[in-house]
């Protein structure tokens, strides 16, 4: 069975976080700098999303994964790759 991503509205992301992911926190906080909405969903608190984390990153569970209006998804991106794949 494949997890199907959420997809976000246009000109915002979902991200596939932990609480205690430092880089998941950079993100969000650079998000909110930016003026970029985002919805968090939390791994952890949602076992059934890990699924979906997993089929992006071979098997691992690595957050912040990012999913894009358009379905692409993006592990760990840096604001920039969020930017310029909102812009497209």
């Amino acid at each position: 069975m494949t997890a199907t991503p959420t997809l976000p509205a246009p000109g915002t992301v979902t991200m596939y976080s932990t609480t205690w992911c430092g880089y998941c926190r950079r993100l969000r906080t650079q998000l909110d700098s930016e003026g970029i909405a985002y919805t968090v969903i939390d791994i952890e608190e949602r076992p059934e999303t890990a699924e979906f984390v997993e089929q992006v990153n071979g098997g691992n569970r690595t957050v912040p994964t990012v999913v894009y209006p358009d379905g692409s998804a993006a592990t760990n991106p840096s604001l920039a790759d969020v930017k310029a794949a909102l812009a497209n």
